[in-house]
């Protein structure tokens, strides 16, 4: 539930240049319970058609201000404990935004450790400190003198000087305009720097790109942080976040440093220590913390767009299936699969070293295809993929039969999972794993959703960025796209329908549980006969949900059951049905959507009805096109510098785009070689599962490095 505060509508509104009643209805509608992919597509009057960026925008800052607000309270009630709480700093406390403001108005408060200055301040020595802070012209030694007292541990006024800097020394870490000018000095200049561990420098090869590097952390690319700061963890390198120190001391004696004498060089000399000892350490936590933050983002965002192209492949459709999970020592593992995915047989054939059971691989094969009316092969691109590739395509079928290598990255996670045992629980993780690859090449989105995203293999750094943080974002992604491709309510899996809004985990079981009771769905109103299936759960899911069968055409659209009144009132204005309506495009043409606003339903909405019924449940994935690496290359040593050969991009990161070439080991097209001009994010000129034209630039066989170059192979 989204908890909804005024200030806040204003303030979101602001950050984000929307208008307040949009962002009034936005949370006010998913304080109701919708989801961002029913607003986007179902409420757009009511969010001036915003898009599921800025919904996700706007529920995420809503949630940060609400943890604002939380720390806030808990910040005034610790304070009021204290007794110490003035007007002037509730004042204060409230006109805080951020938490940095709340936590640097808190600090003086907050209950510490002993430290050096509390020290100092119970054996009496705040009144020195406070005259020193005066700096007046007297002779520090002499006042100090009298605070000497060897019961409390002050044997001499050097005792006592150093307890009085101790004292300035935390007043100058808890002052506000001190560590504000602190802060922007290290936001503005500050340098992250690396160096190895002593002692270490083999042991951390892997990290050797960061040994003695030092540059802007402003300009520290995402991925270079994320990487150093990993090198850290795992203690290889040690990682520095400074500012000029000299600058940084030169600001705090402008504002501390009045006086040019004897007090005014002690605390010039407490404002040293406070620097060292406090403020910068304090200053370089936190800004360490925002540069993983950022580089969080970055990587997520990475990742995010990675998982929604790969989601979004495009689809062979429903064909019966023959799936291979190749291996050489122990064998290939087959299925044969219908239409719908479901499992018909399973074997295994041994076609390569060192069993080379050729011609008995070939026999099975060959009746495999005849018996279960194969129409194409699906062939895992692991080890051993391209050598099955080749053995497939060279058996004589007696049809035309495409086969289709298939990435295969996440197929063992989901074989061991409990999904698979649920599914196959009778068969081993091989047969889940062939089973697997096949029904990725029928429909990738059904498959991969029962697969943790972050096994999936398409992000950069995925398990150093904040956890939390991703799964949001993965989970984010995974509803956005099985929302827009929509669902198949009579044979989507239990994980599948778990995604579709309003649904979830509970609700997904109960409608396999009514499916495997009652048959088929046959209209999107007989979901409300599913246990726990209320009129909110119907109001959030049933547009998304697809039967392509029904008798009613629009239970086949993404038409939601709500606006079906609209499109009879078309038609009745027609004189035709609503299948002359899908069927004709000339009657379609004569709609006039002005006739059929209303209170509740605008033109957007009108517009996307009519958009619908010109192809009710199109899937927008685009169609399926085959792809074949180049038959005469199948290992990194088959690999010359200057060859020009067929890729896919199968990751993309911040630095340049990974590309399978068919040997085992993708390449990468670094970004200054993806093309001619410059390009600040590969995701602007490339995507994942695209097929591209690549060079061999350089190949180092040992290291298992391939660099290639899109660029230069332009035009070839």
């Amino acid at each position: 539930m989204t908890e909804i505060m005024k200030d806040f509508t204003d303030l979101i509104a602001r950050e984000l240049n929307l208008q307040p009643w949009q962002v009034f209805n936005t949370l006010k509608l998913m304080a109701g319970g919708a989801t961002i992919p029913f607003i986007a597509r179902y409420r757009k009057e009511m969010t001036g058609t915003l898009d599921e960026v800025k919904l996700a925008a706007i529920r995420d800052r809503n949630q940060q201000l609400l943890d604002i607000e939380k720390r806030r309270e808990a910040i005034l009630n610790a304070i009021r404990e204290q007794e110490k709480l003035t007007p002037e700093l509730e004042k204060q406390l409230h006109a805080a935004q951020s938490l940095v403001e709340l936590e640097d108005l808190y600090l003086p408060y907050k209950q510490k450790r002993k430290t050096r200055a509390s020290i100092a301040r119970e054996r009496g020595l705040e009144p020195l400190a406070k005259l020193l802070m005066d700096q007046g012209n007297f002779h520090p030694e002499e006042k100090a003198a009298a605070y000497i007292d060897a019961g409390k541990g002050i044997e001499n006024v050097e005792n006592a000087l150093a307890g009085a800097r101790d004292i300035i020394a935390e007043w100058v870490n808890e002052s506000l305009p001190a560590r504000e000018r602190i802060r922007n000095l290290f936001t503005r200049e500050a340098t992250i720097s690396s160096k190895p561990v002593k002692g270490k420098e083999l042991e951390g090869i892997l990290f050797q790109n960061y040994y003695d590097i030092s540059e802007p952390l402003l300009r520290a690319p995402s991925h270079r942080i994320l990487a150093m700061f990993r090198g850290e963890e795992e203690g290889f390198l040690r990682i520095t976040v400074n500012p000029d120190e000299e600058k940084a001391r030169a600001q705090l004696n402008r504002i501390f440093v009045k006086s040019e004498n004897e007090a005014g060089e002690q605390v010039e000399m407490a404002v040293k220590d406070a620097y060292k000892r406090l403020l910068q350490p304090s200053m370089e936590t936190e800004m360490r913390a925002l540069a993983k933050q950022k580089a969080d983002e970055e990587a997520i965002r990475v990742f995010v767009t990675n998982l929604r192209q790969l989601l979004l492949t495009a689809p062979l459709g429903q064909k019966n299936i023959l799936a291979i999970d190749p291996g050489f020592r122990t064998g290939c593992k087959v299925v044969c699969l219908d239409r719908q995915g479901r499992l018909l047989h399973n074997e295994t054939i041994y076609p390569h070293p060192p069993q080379s059971e050729v011609s008995e691989a070939v026999a099975k094969i060959r009746n495999l295809v005849a018996v279960y009316g194969t129409e194409a092969v699906a062939i895992g691109n692991g080890t051993a993929g391209r050598e099955t590739e080749n053995f497939i395509r060279k058996i004589p079928f007696n049809r035309p039969l495409i086969s289709i290598m298939v990435n295969e990255s996440g197929a063992s996670v989901y074989s061991a999972s409990a999904v698979a045992r649920e599914e196959f629980p009778d068969y081993d993780v091989t047969v889940r794993g062939a089973v697997s690859i096949g029904r990725r090449l029928m429909d990738p989105l059904a498959e991969l959703v029962k697969i943790d995203p972050k096994s999936i293999g398409v992000g950069q750094y995925q398990h150093d960025v904040n956890q939390n943080a991703l799964q949001r974002s993965l989970e984010d992604t995974v509803i956005s796209c099985v929302n827009q491709v929509g669902v198949e309510l009579n044979t989507a899996s239990k994980q599948l329908l778990s995604y579709v809004s309003g649904v979830g985990p509970g609700l997904a079981e109960n409608i396999i549980s009514y499916r495997n009771k009652n048959g088929i769905f046959k209209s999107r109103h007989e979901l409300m006969k599913v246990k726990r299936f209320g009129d909110k759960a119907f109001e959030q899911a049933a547009g998304f949900l697809r039967i392509r069968d029904a008798e009613n055409p629009l239970d086949r659209s993404a038409v939601h059951p709500e606006s079906y009144a609209i499109v009879q009132q078309m038609a009745n204005d027609l004189n035709c049905s609503i299948s002359d309506l899908i069927e004709n495009a000339s009657l379609r043409e004569q709609i006039q959507p002005q006739r059929y606003i209303s209170d509740t339903v605008g033109l957007p909405t009108i517009n996307d009805i009519i958009t619908e019924l010109a192809k009710p449940g199109r899937d927008p994935r685009e169609e399926f096109d085959l792809f074949e690496f180049d038959p005469n290359i199948h290992a990194i040593q088959d690999l010359k510098p200057g060859m020009v050969l067929n890729g896919l991009i199968t990751n993309i990161t911040a630095f340049g785009a990974f590309v399978d070439i068919g040997v085992h080991q993708d390449g990468l097209v670094h970004v200054s070689q993806l093309t001619n001009h410059f390009v600040r994010d590969p995701n602007q000129v490339v995507k994942l599962n695209q097929k591209v034209r690549v060079k061999v630039m350089d190949v180092d066989v040992n290291r298992k490095r391939i660099s290639l170059s899109m660029k230069e192979a332009q035009g070839l």
